[in-house]
This record gives C-alpha cells, sequence and structure tokens, in this order.
C-alpha cells in the first residue's frame, strides 16, 4: 500500500515563495522507480498538472508554472518537492501529489497516476 502526505502550504502574498513536500510510504526500494506529479485544484475548477518528474528525474511542467516553479525528488527520503516561487493569486488552491508507478515519463495526465494525498490548500492573496 502506497500512501502520501502532503505538507508546506499555507498563506502567502503574491511574489511570494512556497515549499511543498510530499512524503511516500511504500515499500523498500521502490520509490526510486516511482514518477511523482503535482496536481492542483482552484474553487470550482477541474484539478489540473502542475509539474512530474520520471524515475530517471525527467521533468515536466505546465507551462503556466515554467520558470517559477520546480520539481525535486529525493529518493533517499521518499519525499517529493515542489518549491514555488514567483506566486500568483492564480496559483491558490489545493496541491495534491501523486504517484505514477509505472515511472517511465513525467506525465500530465491524471489518470496515469495510481495514488493520490489528501492536499495541501496554498492561498496567495493580491
Amino acid at each position: 500500500q502506497v500512501q502520501l502526505v502532503e505538507s508546506g502550504g499555507g498563506l502567502v502574498q503574491a511574489g511570494g515563495s512556497l515549499r511543498l513536500s510530499c512524503a511516500c510510504t511504500t515499500a523498500v526500494n521502490t520509490f526510486k522507480y516511482y514518477a511523482m506529479g503535482w496536481f492542483r485544484q482552484a474553487p470550482g475548477k477541474e484539478r489540473a498538472f502542475v509539474a512530474a518528474i520520471d524515475w530517471r528525474g525527467s521533468t515536466s511542467y505546465a507551462d503556466s508554472v515554467k520558470g517559477r516553479f520546480t520539481i525535486s525528488k529525493d529518493n533517499a527520503k521518499n519525499t517529493v518537492s515542489l518549491q514555488m516561487n514567483s506566486l500568483e493569486p492564480e496559483d491558490t488552491g489545493v496541491y495534491y501529489c501523486a504517484v505514477d508507478a509505472d515511472g517511465v515519463a513525467p506525465t500530465a495526465d491524471a489518470h496515469d497516476y495510481h495514488y493520490w494525498g489528501q492536499g495541501t490548500q496554498v492561498t496567495v492573496s493580491s
């Protein structure tokens, strides 16, 4: 069984930064083979892709966050992080991390992900 717990959300002013973390509990020596993704859901909107990283470290980003957000994966700690800089009010939402157990590509398709965390709230004030 895979469990994900996000942390690091909060309230920040526009232009500020936050760092989200996601701790993954899984079988020994399996996390390093996972692809991991971050998605967000704004009020009244569907869940949307933010960033992903595959087992080799290749990354992909939504156009709206390129150059501002950075995803990273620490296989020794079983964590994936999302560094968010130059935050905008449009970045407000609940942020979810997810596991793609196939791991072969940093996919933006939510249907490719097998496990999801409970989410952490990010609110950016103008």
